[in-house]
């Protein structure tokens, strides 16, 4: 059971050479169009000469009981435990056990130092940090090279393993608004970003350029590789997370340093009880506080103007937040009205607020595919306003012609007190004697 990411990983590392096992399927959850696939037979290996078929997760149930399926294995991550257990239930009663793999069995060993970053949500504001991180650890005299979590959405076999240097190298590969707001402010900083389907791959490719290596987690995800320090963020605005989400808990309780992200915008009680929850739940790992600075480019476009606020999609979907860091950002500069999108959906982009209720009056950066783009570009245009804040980090206006005019919404991580940093810089210097 995944979403094309740790599943695909789990079965590499744990099934791809077992002879004692058949994968049937894998079901697929969270990403819009990716059931009717296959995963390939240049990935799956010599056992799948027809590859492996992706199917809807909501046929789990069928699956089980034509295929005589003896274990399901859930692999996916950023669901409410409560949910975990549902998918439990339902494999049990169709006869299956249910196994979730864990970090011992599916972490991959570098010839690198490995520096993870990972947070018990998505949302809680990696991307930035991900980015501080790099700056910091090459002030310390590294070559680092970023993998990020794998987004592979379209052609897997292409997906095995990709390098990306610059922004042709994002249109080469034909990336997704998810993909590259995740890619593309690492490159505008000079950092190569490795990603793909087969991590061992990737990670091969990564230590041929680099001395150091950072995974960036998707989601709130354990990392795939070993690291030597682990960095987890837990959200100063949505306290007692860090203990109801998988495989968020399990994050917060692995961390050696956690950082409270967007304290510089929570009320001290919630820092308070996520301060209180680390001290039962992971009792040494390392306490600092971060802030997420937004910042508009054209702040007078929105002062006292009806805007429309696009945010980016993981942030708002399966990380359950409402808004993120543009609407903040909106109301700061003085927006007299942020429009609603609702009223203007297209009906694929209807689709999402039909199984993400929870979002805001904000407008989701939703692209996975160029029927979804284009569903995004007609509801932005349809949408009464005089200015649209783009708050994905990646340059939507260069990928979908925007009428309105467009202002930019960039954040970035700052380390308050410099706690990480000193952290950072002791937990380094150990791992240099060490090796």
């Amino acid at each position: 059971m995944g979403a094309a990411g740790r599943d695909f990983h789990v079965f590499n590392t744990t099934y791809r050479e077992d002879p004692s096992c058949e994968v049937v399927a894998f079901t697929a959850a969270q990403i819009p169009g990716i059931a009717g696939r296959r995963y390939p037979a240049g990935l799956a290996g010599p056992f799948y000469p027809d590859g492996i078929p992706i199917l809807p997760e909501a046929d789990l149930s069928g699956i089980i009981a034509r295929q005589q399926v003896r274990r399901v294995v859930f692999a996916y991550s950023d669901v409410a435990h409560e949910a975990v257990m549902h998918a439990a239930s339902r494999a049990l009663a169709a006869g299956a056990d249910f196994v979730v793999h864990g970090p011992g069995q599916t972490m991959l060993a570098s010839r690198h130092p490995v520096v993870a970053l990972s947070a018990v949500r998505t949302g809680c504001g990696k991307s930035p940090a991900s980015r501080w991180l790099v700056a910091r650890l090459r002030a310390l005299g590294f070559r680092p090279a970023v993998i990020r979590h794998p987004m592979p959405y379209g052609n897997l076999a292409r997906q095995a393993a990709q390098r990306f240097a610059t922004p042709a190298d994002l249109d080469a590969a034909d990336c997704t608004i998810e993909e590259r707001e995740e890619y593309a402010p690492h490159l505008a900083e000079g950092t190569t970003v490795f990603a793909g389907v087969d991590t061992a791959r990737v990670l091969a490719r990564a230590e041929a350029e680099s001395d150091l290596i950072l995974w960036e987690g998707g989601n709130n995800d354990f990392p795939f590789l070993r690291p030597d320090l682990h960095v987890v963020l837990a959200d100063a605005l949505r306290p007692g997370h860090e203990s109801a989400y998988h495989p968020g808990e399990t994050v917060f309780r692995m961390a050696d340093a956690i950082v409270l992200a967007k304290a510089n915008a929570a009320p001290p009680e919630a820092i308070a009880e996520i301060e209180a929850a680390a001290a039962e739940m992971n009792p040494r790992a390392a306490l600092s506080h971060g802030a997420l600075v937004a910042s508009l480019d054209r702040p007078e476009r929105v002062h006292g103007k009806r805007v429309l606020v696009i945010e980016d999609g993981p942030t708002t979907t399966h990380g359950g937040r409402p808004h993120g860091a543009g609407y903040a950002a909106a109301q700061a500069a003085g927006a007299a009205e942020i429009v609603d999108p609702r009223p203007y959906l297209t009906p694929a982009i209807a689709e999402v607020f039909a199984a993400y209720p929870g979002i805001g009056p904000v407008l989701p950066a939703m692209g996975y595919d160029s029927q979804q783009l284009a569903a995004l570009k007609a509801t932005i245009a349809a949408v009464p306003c005089d200015a649209v804040v783009v708050a994905t980090p990646s340059d939507l206006a260069a990928l979908v012609a925007i009428p309105q005019p467009v202002v930019r919404c960039t954040y970035a991580f700052e380390d308050i007190g410099g706690r990480l940093a000193a952290w950072l810089d002791r937990a380094v210097s150990a791992i240099r004697h060490a090796r």
